[in-house]
């Protein structure tokens, strides 16, 4: 359990895939695909020419934090910013029509790597290119996304962490039961588009299992569109919902600020999916780390 002033658990099975799992994080994932493009030695300071490293995110608070931890770990690395790599950042200030152009600045830059925030600008950077690496943060699942084949053969340019996680919703629910005891109804909020069936099914079949033991009454709520966010808060309150579970997604994430206000304003108890959430004056949350997932 977590809130604004607590570092998040790192629960959930943060996959990485290229073909297999691999144990290695964000970091080595951006020097191997530089080390790749320039077929140079790995140490920073022989190479002749700066790595370009173009980094994207929709959301200009989660994605100046996500570019600026980057850099510094690539300095604690021994490439030095200016005299080893070259960072370029963009960010489209919550406007998700402006990545195209965007994404489109960093290619002209010639960058050797693109690392992008989440779902929607790695979809926007993929059909872009095909020939430049692109290393995502955070997506919500990648095969209905239709930005890999599969996970065990994903093929193009595309690689990343993904939370996928059976378990997730359901320790989430514990949490909320555990701190707000007098809870009974929980509504848990989920975007249909960006989740495979194959997925949400056993996810939501375990979270029935729990909601059970711990005496709870819940009923999923789809949400596709920020423009369905009133109604769908509406629709919790006039069912008399008492708990809230938002479920990761780029949708939820873009709308981190506006869910926080409501459920606040309507004094619902919610747990969320990302430290940040907390930290943007919600409950709590419960997730992976994402500093620790750049390490592992």
């Amino acid at each position: 359990m977590t809130n604004a002033a607590t570092k998040p658990r790192a629960d959930g099975r943060q996959r990485l895939f290229r073909g297999r799992l691999l144990q290695t994080g964000l970091i080595g994932l951006i020097v191997f695909w530089v080390l790749f493009a320039f077929n140079f030695p790995a140490s920073a300071q022989q190479q002749k020419k700066n790595m370009k490293i173009g980094f994207i995110g929709v959301r200009p608070d989660a994605a100046d934090y996500s570019a600026k931890f980057i850099v510094r770990e690539l300095e604690n690395l021994g490439y030095v910013e200016g005299n080893g790599f070259h960072f370029e950042y963009r960010t489209a200030d919550n406007q998700i029509d402006r990545l195209p152009g965007l994404v489109d600045q960093l290619i002209r830059l010639k960058i050797d790597v693109l690392i992008t925030a989440a779902t929607p600008e790695t979809k926007m950077a993929q059909k872009a290119t095909k020939d430049i690496p692109i290393v995502s943060l955070n997506l919500g699942d990648p095969v209905i996304s239709g930005l890999v084949n599969s996970m065990a053969r994903p093929g193009g340019n595309v690689t990343g962490f993904t939370p996928l996680s059976v378990e997730l919703t359901s320790k989430r629910l514990e949490l909320l039961k555990e701190s707000i005891p007098k809870i009974s109804r929980v509504a848990v909020i989920f975007n249909p588009e960006t989740t495979r069936p194959e997925t949400w099914k056993p996810s939501w079949g375990e979270s029935q299992r729990v909601a059970k033991q711990l005496g709870l009454e819940i009923r999923s709520i789809e949400m596709k569109t920020a423009g369905e966010l009133d109604g769908t808060f509406a629709d919790i309150i006039k069912a008399r919902t008492n708990g809230l579970v938002v479920s990761q997604s780029a949708l939820t994430n873009s709308l981190q600020r506006k869910i926080v206000k409501l459920a606040a304003t309507h004094k619902l108890p919610t747990i969320y999916p990302r430290r940040d959430y907390a930290e943007s004056g919600g409950l709590m949350s419960y997730g992976a780390d994402r500093k620790k997932r750049t390490h592992e």
